[in-house]
């Protein structure tokens, strides 16, 4: 609508704001301890991981904040090093058979040898883009140290850094735009004339850059085509790589300033009242199957184009479009929590609660309540994680981008740990968990693509190295769809399940999506080619069960009953897991899209009642490997044999006690040490028990400080900006930490729903949370208060559901019409109904 001379934009109120409680005035769903949802610096990065992280799922920069000179490490995510791949292996055949024989008499250790002949070539590597560099006239070496403020505006995805020079106030803002594809900078100062810079483009990757014009500085280069170098290559015989552009473009205020060319590749800025930094970025690749020698796209033409047209627009409706496009996403969900006041009586004054003053609250770094956390506990912050993971879901992930990689699209380095690669066996599956129950399906789409690149190398892969139909992918790809097993030891190289795994991601987005065309065009031919090989790969075992041969328990060494040292056996229990996942799925599917009778379903159906079962060790807990061998690391960093727990569904409280009370055995045997992703993939396991002790312990455990000095010190843990740690730095961590923390608070099957399942009661007392997502297309929010629930609102958009809802031992069936939008109270009486705007 027009308004005087200005337009107001009406958007359709978020999945938060559809539902609000009526029922107790006890709770409003306010939230006296929450604060804004900002990370906070009170100095400028020193460290890589001190920098703040802004994304559009394909640009990324990390922004420093240095007062005299500034640094934005920048990230696109198509460079990566190397060329399409041959993923196939001829020879692979009469090694696996060799390792086959070996595995059934027993030689684990000599299995294990030999199936280093099934190894393929390392991943190719992901690269950082270049940087931008910002450097000050020299009263800025002489800045009020007081006056400096850096943050990150969840609610906005921006980054401000604030400080005073001499009286002057600097400001700078800082975004990257998804509708307009741009890193954007604001700077200014309060006093006119008072800005002064010299900015420039520089990269680790071989470039060139120049000025191009008055106002833009250019960068081309190239990646390299091949990410590990080779002895039997010369330089000039390496295949061409990625090629890239990138254009910074400045603007500055017209009524005073001046602007030049230094060195023929910088820009200098002098007396201006503001700058605006635009950055546009694009790259030769054309997809995995295109080798970028034979590209047709055109980096600096692209680039150039993306520039020209930001320029239609002013920066307050660059930022508009910026911020009215992000909130779309992010105001899906919102967390509040508090704990009882009765639980902060003799804690004294902490960094976080009421006793300090507003502004003293405000002025506190994250780093320092992170550090708190320990003793007071704070809510607000698990609060500010929970938003933060989704905050670098919807920054890393978007359609049309690549699938967020082990560092989602933030790197600094050339070589990277672990090459930044997706690997299969937990890590990019983490990156995704949060975004269905946590309201952002749609940052899905690039793994869904990604999916469909596998399974076309995989295709191959299968057949000549495992003469198997249907498509395999192993632990570790990279940008070109690598299907092949990595280089290196069986124990990580050797995994046959890393698509399979991938695919169960399929069946969950229809379940929480309802969405049929999904299904039967995009998910059910990727479930139908895994099931092939499947079908193919499995082996009648002794006991006439069907099982997998040779297996591994990712990454997990076992004692052969020889006592020697082996990964490579027969029939883990991952490896059944997952198979019994993906048959559900397709099986289910097929029912659905009325394939039932299909040959290939028969087949699945038959094979499933014949899968080795999960079994239960001598000490209680769930067996990792089809035999009862011996645990040399007990405390192991992957929990890979309770995957039917958490991720999967075929252990629960409902239909396997005995396997619940052997998962739980399973757990406590693990401990609570391990890498972050670890200490979160525990949080969703304890939750799916129930058991709100142990999975707040591990909340609780996660909440420390990792010394970027000492990072081997640590293990899992926090940065000062919130990423999560290994150490080092992954991602994944984060995404699993608001997938987690969902799980905690609802959980679902397409007929059940469970509210507040593992609810800390003592710890978030009192809370709402509003816009979650459940299985069958049913968006859930609802407030407690005194640890008891007040009210539920649930509805679905487009379809009729019924639902079985549980809660403290009461079940209730009820229906929930499409668009209409239920109240019930803690007895689950439903109170009030009204229409969905």
């Amino acid at each position: 609508m027009e308004e005087g001379h200005r337009w107001v934009l009406v958007k359709k109120p978020s999945d938060r704001d559809a539902w609000s409680p009526t029922l107790s005035s006890s709770n409003t769903g306010s939230n006296s301890g929450s604060g804004p949802l900002k990370i906070r610096f009170n100095e400028p990065a020193k460290y890589w991981t001190d920098a703040l992280p802004i994304g559009n799922g394909r640009l990324g920069a990390m922004v420093w904040g240095g007062v005299p000179a500034e640094v934005l490490n920048l990230n696109e995510d198509t460079l990566w090093t190397g060329i399409p791949g041959d993923y196939t292996d001829p020879n692979a055949p009469e090694a696996l058979a060799e390792v086959r024989k070996l595995v059934n008499e027993g030689q684990y250790a000599e299995a294990t040898s030999a199936a280093a002949q099934l190894s393929g070539e390392p991943s190719e590597v992901y690269q950082p883009l270049g940087d931008v560099k910002i450097e000050f006239d020299d009263s800025h070496t002489k800045y009020d140290k007081e006056s400096y403020h850096r943050e990150l505006d969840l609610d906005t995805a921006t980054v401000t850094v604030r400080y005073s020079v001499d009286e002057v106030e600097f400001t700078r803002e800082y975004f990257v735009s998804y509708p307009d594809q741009a890193i954007v900078v604001k700077i200014s100062g309060n006093k006119p004339g008072r800005l002064n810079f010299t900015a420039s483009l520089d990269s680790e990757l071989h470039h060139r850059s120049y000025a191009n014009g008055k106002s833009q500085i250019a960068m081309q280069g190239s990646c390299p085509g091949k990410g590990i170098a080779s002895e039997s290559l010369e330089d000039d015989d390496y295949p061409e790589g990625i090629q890239f552009s990138a254009f910074l473009d400045l603007q500055i205020s017209g009524s005073m300033g001046t602007l030049h060319v230094l060195d023929g590749k910088k820009l200098h800025v002098e007396g201006c009242d503001w700058a605006i930094i635009m950055l546009s970025a694009s790259s030769s690749f054309d997809g995995p199957f295109i080798n970028p020698s034979d590209s047709q796209r055109d980096p600096s033409s692209e680039a150039l184009s993306t520039l020209n047209s930001i320029k239609r627009f002013s920066y307050s409706e660059v930022y508009s479009r910026h911020v009215s496009d992000y909130q779309n996403f992010f105001h899906s969900v919102s967390l509040q929590l508090s704990k009882s006041s009765k639980s902060s009586i003799g804690n004294g004054c902490n960094l976080t609660n009421n006793c300090l003053a507003g502004g003293q609250k405000q002025s506190i770094s994250t780093a320092d309540r992170v550090k708190a956390f320990k003793t007071d506990e704070d809510p607000s912050l698990v609060e500010l994680l929970f938003q933060f993971g989704r905050y670098l879901l919807i920054s890393s992930s978007r359609p049309g981008t690549q699938a967020s990689n082990l560092q989602g699209i933030w790197n600094k380095d050339i070589h990277p740990a672990w090459d930044c690669a997706p690997h299969l066996n937990i890590n990019l599956q983490m990156n995704y968990w949060p975004s269905l129950p946590c309201n952002l399906k749609e940052s899905q789409e690039p793994l869904f693509d990604y999916i469909s690149s596998l399974s076309v190398n995989g295709h191959k892969t299968a057949k000549v190295n495992y003469q198997a139909s249907g498509w395999v992918a192993h632990q570790i790809s990279d940008i070109w769809a690598k299907s092949s097993p990595d280089f290196g030891q069986p124990v990580w190289a050797l995994w046959q399940m890393g698509g399979a795994w991938l695919c169960t991601h399929l069946w969950e987005h229809y379940t929480y999506t309802v969405d049929k065309d999904f299904l039967r065009n995009k998910a059910y031919p990727l479930l139908e080619g895994c099931a092939a090989f499947l079908l193919d790969w499995l082996i009648e075992g002794p006991e006439g069960y069907l099982g997998t041969n040779p297996s591994t328990s990712p990454e997990h060494n076992f004692t052969a009953p020889d006592g020697k040292p082996a990964s490579v056996s027969n029939t883990s229990t991952m490896d059944m897991a997952i198979t019994r996942e993906v048959f559900s799925a397709i099986l289910s599917a097929a029912e659905v899209l009325d394939k039932s009778k299909d040959i290939l379903i028969e087949r699945v159906h038959n094979a499933q009642q014949r899968l080795y079962p999960t079994k239960i060790s001598t000490d209680g807990t769930i067996m990792e490997w089809a035999k009862d061998f011996k645990d040399p690391e007990v405390h192991h960093r992957h929990l890979s044999h309770l995957f039917g727990l958490f991720p999967g569904h075929t252990i629960t409280l409902q239909k396997t006690p005995d396997l619940c009370k052997a998962a739980e055995k399973s757990l406590q045997k693990r401990g609570i040490e391990g890498p972050g992703w670890s200490t979160t993939w525990k949080i969703a396991l304890w939750a799916r028990l129930h058991n709100s002790e142990h999975a707040y312990e591990m909340v609780k455990h996660l909440f420390d400080l990792v010394d970027p000095e000492n990072p081997e010190s640590f293990e899992g843990g926090l940065y000062s900006n919130l990423f999560t740690a290994h150490p080092p730095f992954q991602i994944d961590a984060n995404f699993g930490f608001s997938a987690a923390l969902a799980e905690m608070l609802v959980q679902s099957t397409m007929q059940e729903l469970y509210l507040l399942p593992a609810l800390p009661r003592d710890k978030w007392d009192s809370g709402c949370v509003k816009g979650l997502k459940a299985r069958g297309g049913v968006t859930v929010s609802m407030c407690w208060s005194g640890g008891e629930l007040d009210a539920v609102g649930l509805w679905s958009e487009d379809r009729n559901v019924t639902k079985r809802l549980h809660y403290e031992g009461t079940s209730v069936t009820t229906t929930l019409s499409c668009g209409t939008v239920y109240t019930f109270n803690k007895h689950l009486q439903c109170v009030r109904s009204h229409a969905l705007e």
